[in-house]
Parts: C-alpha cells; structure tokens; sequence
C-alpha cells in the first residue's frame, strides 16, 4: 500500500500457537488447549482484516525456528522475519528498523491481542501517519494495541525502559514521546483479549457485528466459553 508516496506495512507479532506459553492468563481460565486455540483464532481474524485493507504485512514471529509452521499455516505470500531482541520493546524496535532498512516509510506494530479491532482505526492510522504523526492506539488495560511511525518520525527510545506487561506501557510511551516533541495522533481506545472477563465482553460488544461471523466468536461459542453471556 502506498501513502501518498509513502510505503506502508504492517508489522504483525505472533507466537507458534503450539507453544505452552500462548495467552497464560486466558489458558489459566478456559485450559491450555482452549486458550492455544483461541489465539490460532485471533490471528486468523487479524489476518482477514488486513487482507481486506490490502495492506503488506510482515510477520514477526516467536520462536526462531517455528517459520516452516507459520508458513504453512499463513500462507507463502508474507515475509516471515524471526523476532530479535532480549524483550517486548527491543524485539518491536527492532522490527521497526528491519521493515525501513526494507524500504517501507510508514509502519504499524499490531499484534494479535485484539482480534475485532475495527478497521476504521487502522485507517485513521495510516492518514495520520501521512504528515510523519506517531499513532498509538490505548488498550484497556493500560498498553496499547497499536502503535505506528514513518522513517522520520521513528522514536526508538519509547521502546526502552518500559514496565512491559503492565498498566503503566502506555502512559510511559507517552511521556516519551512528549519529551521527545513527537506529533501524537491518539487513537480510540480498544480492548485486549487476556481473561475470561475480556473474552465476555468481546462477545457482548460483537453480538450485531461483522465480527460475528469471525473465527473467534464461532469458537466461542462452539466451545461454551463464555460465561453470563447469552449470545
């Protein structure tokens, strides 16, 4: 996709759904198998997302030689780069210099957290991105789900000394950014899916969406894991 001359992607983070440690917190509440699963959904449905915005995508994946599964299982067409970096921000900054050393000036860092993330704030994102903004995208439990620069607005410190995993990313993100002057676009807030309790509310807010035709809702509620929520 191109910007108004500008070449964009997205930079997609997942993990082999095979792995033990896949959504701990969710596999804590619904089983291990469950919760493996649910994320092999999460990542089908971001998939169909993007495929529907036409936008390239590169896929940063977790553990190094898993890249023969995640073939098989996305499809040959993407450009599959093992995740680099001794934690969370390094191995997201990282990525973000491979995709400009690739020749891509704008980019979004998007995992799989948040599966109905509507489309519309994608693109809000990438117009933002137009006039060299940093984008980032709030999650409900204090991270974000999104986060996007161009070549020239790229602020590799907002990756560095982060409490990760916790309530405290986004606002220091912020704070950095600001100090750093960067031109903030924030987008809507949006919910990660990491309990039950989020599982629920993703169910509920999806009952008269596109979205509940997704891989997600369809697991859902084949498998009766939603709990107080008639759907």
């Amino acid at each position: 996709m191109a910007t108004h001359g500008k070449k964009a992607c997205v930079l997609f983070f997942a993990k082999a759904p095979k792995r033990a440690d896949v959504k701990t917190r969710l596999a804590a509440e619904v089983g291990k198998k469950a919760a493996v699963e649910l994320y092999r959904c999460f990542v089908e449905d971001t998939f169909s997302l993007l495929q529907r915005l036409d936008i390239p995508v590169r896929v940063y994946f977790h553990p190094a030689e898993a890249e023969a599964d995640f073939v098989q299982w996305l499809g040959g067409e993407y450009n599959f780069i093992p995740q680099a970096g001794e934690n969370l921000g390094a191995r997201i900054k990282n990525a973000f210099y491979d995709a400009f050393e690739a020749g891509f000036s704008i980019c979004l860092a998007l995992g799989a957290d948040s599966p109905d993330v509507p489309a519309a704030y994608i693109e809000l994102a990438l117009a933002a991105l137009e006039s060299d903004r940093v984008v980032i995208g709030p999650a409900s439990d204090g991270g974000y789900y999104l986060v996007g620069f161009t070549k020239e607005s790229f602020v590799p410190e907002s990756f560095e000394n982060i409490l990760w995993s916790t309530p405290l990313v986004f606002g220091q993100t912020i704070e950095i950014l600001k100090k750093r002057g960067s031109n903030i676009y924030q987008l809507p807030r949006w919910y990660d899916i990491d309990t039950l309790a989020d599982l629920n509310l993703l169910m509920l807010r999806n009952k008269h969406t596109y979205f509940r035709r997704s891989k997600t809702f369809r697991y859902v509620k084949a498998n009766r894991l939603w709990s107080k929520v008639n759907v």
